[in-house]
């Protein structure tokens, strides 16, 4: 059985869907993989913000505002249906804070029924024993939370203390699979909290991962000889899930360049709100196309164009992407930086709007 199975106040009718969810999640993602490797055509990876919106104002974040409106769900089922036919593999639902969204479960739903695989980033204050059931209905398979203190502060309310209820709600009913981030370099006053975040998570048996805060650019921000510890150790805690590919991050911990083949604007995806394809929730505005008008031609020539912010990028899920591609198709291009659509002429100041990560 799955670690993912264990979580502690569960029924046996809820350990028994989750373990078949989890059954057919990893199936899928196997066949993903499988797909990805067989073919660069298609992208395997997008982020889609429904909801630019958030409940909270952490001090660090860069990808929300609070009076945006939800995308309205004919036009998100749109959005989805042309990623579908794109070929697109997964598809994760962030913001702006998601839940927000009065018709989230349809989006999801929707999602699952063109054969994609659904996740979601969350900050978990909007949820509660109902809205679990509602997502489980809805065939989500991933769920993040991110983490940022034991106790709220100044800089952030994303607390051990505030979501803990939360995560035991997670942890007796949810059947879809839940990833908690722990985060370092935020300016919390006790780095070493991330560490009993991450103990936390594996005590509900869910995944844990530790991302590391960038600058208003994505770009990297190398973490303090204490918080380096921290670090690794968060990391071997976190070895059974997806973070223990994730060799980049200890370059970024350091402060090291890290030599790859970023396939932003081909292989994944970043869809604003406005419908519009960006390289990464970082570097909005590049190439900033109507996702509509987004054709093959453009993603293949993004999949081997070399980006400039590359090298010191701590987006990491734009790196797990790129490892399926840094063995082969060296990129020659240079960026073909283009006017922005008319109607945005705010997306062409890199890195300084609200953004996903």
């Amino acid at each position: 059985m799955p670690a993912s199975a264990k979580r502690t106040g569960a029924t046996a009718k809820v350990r028994l869907q989750r373990a078949l969810r989890f059954a057919r999640t990893r199936t899928r993602e196997l066949l993903m993989i499988g797909k990805a490797l067989a073919s660069t055509k298609h992208p395997v990876l997008v982020h889609i913000i429904p909801m630019r919106r958030c409940n909270l104002a952490c001090g660090y974040c860069n990808e929300y505002d609070d009076v945006s409106k939800p995308v309205p769900l004919e036009e998100m089922k749109h959005r989805l249906d042309l990623l579908a036919d794109m070929g697109t593999s997964v598809i994760t639902i962030s913001g702006g804070e998601p839940l927000m969204h009065p018709e989230l479960e349809d989006i999801i739903r929707h999602i699952r029924s063109r054969g994609m695989i659904a996740g979601m980033i969350t900050n978990g204050f909007l949820l509660s024993v109902d809205r679990i059931h509602k997502l489980n209905a809805a065939g989500l398979e991933h769920l993040q939370i991110s983490i940022d203190n034991v106790t709220p502060d100044d800089m952030s309310l994303k607390s051990l203390k505030t979501l803990d209820s939360r995560l035991e709600m997670l942890a007796a009913h949810a059947i879809f699979q839940v990833n908690i981030n722990s985060v370092l370099g935020s300016g919390v006053k006790n780095p070493q909290e991330a560490l009993t975040i991450a103990h936390r998570a594996v005590g509900l048996g869910f995944t844990s991962t530790v991302g590391i805060i960038h600058d208003h650019k994505g770009q990297l921000k190398p973490l303090g000889e204490t918080e380096t510890g921290i670090f690794e150790e968060v990391m071997q805690l976190g070895k059974r899930s997806y973070s223990r590919f994730n060799d980049f991050q200890h370059n970024v911990a350091r402060g090291k360049e890290h030599d790859w083949r970023c396939r932003s604007g081909s292989r994944y995806l970043y869809i604003c709100e406005d419908g519009l394809v960006h390289w990464c929730s970082q570097q909005r505005g590049y190439p900033g196309i109507p996702l509509a008008q987004y054709t093959p031609e453009m993603r293949h020539r993004e999949y081997a164009t070399k980006k400039f912010c590359a090298p010191r990028c701590t987006v990491s899920c734009v790196q797990q992407v790129a490892m399926l591609d840094n063995w082969r198709d060296p990129q020659t291009l240079k960026p073909n930086l283009r006017k922005p659509a008319a109607t945005q002429p705010q997306l062409v100041q890199i890195g300084s709007t609200p953004a996903d990560s």
